[in-house]
């Protein structure tokens, strides 16, 4: 057999020549494990946690958790601060009193029962309300 291209290594860098002794560690540089850090990094990464957590524990206090219980539909003061809205979905009425999703549409299927509000249009995901008069 003879030999194609005189320069040629097919192991390593697919029957591409190679051009000078340094090109083969240079493509082998990024090859091995992750570079440790210095001691000066090490500390700037520690203190960037150190302040995310704070930050963190900070705005953690702040939010409360949207309410489980749903409201008394017959509360004199939900119905009329739903009153005063023109439209009514789920998304605004759990904006509004503070209450998860799922919980402000059970809300509004028990006000329309009642008679309070009207089913306007919707569909599977959606359902509009408005106040009744």
């Amino acid at each position: 057999m003879k030999r194609q291209g005189g320069n040629r290594c097919n192991n390593i860098h697919g029957g591409k020549p190679i051009r000078n002794r340094f090109s083969l560690n240079s493509q082998m540089k990024n090859m091995g494990s992750k570079k440790r850090l210095t001691l000066k990094q090490m500390e700037k990464t520690r203190k960037k946690k150190e302040q995310k957590e704070s930050v963190s524990s900070r705005s953690a206090t702040e939010k409360k958790a949207a309410g489980i219980v749903s409201p008394d539909p017959r509360n004199k003061k939900v119905v009329d601060q739903l009153k005063k809205m023109r439209v009514l979905t789920p998304y605004t009425v759990a904006t509004r009193l503070d209450l998860r999703l799922s919980v402000a549409r059970d809300l509004l299927e028990n006000l329309e029962k009642q008679g309070v509000v009207e089913f306007v249009s919707g569909s599977k995901n959606l359902k509009i309300y408005k106040p009744s008069d």
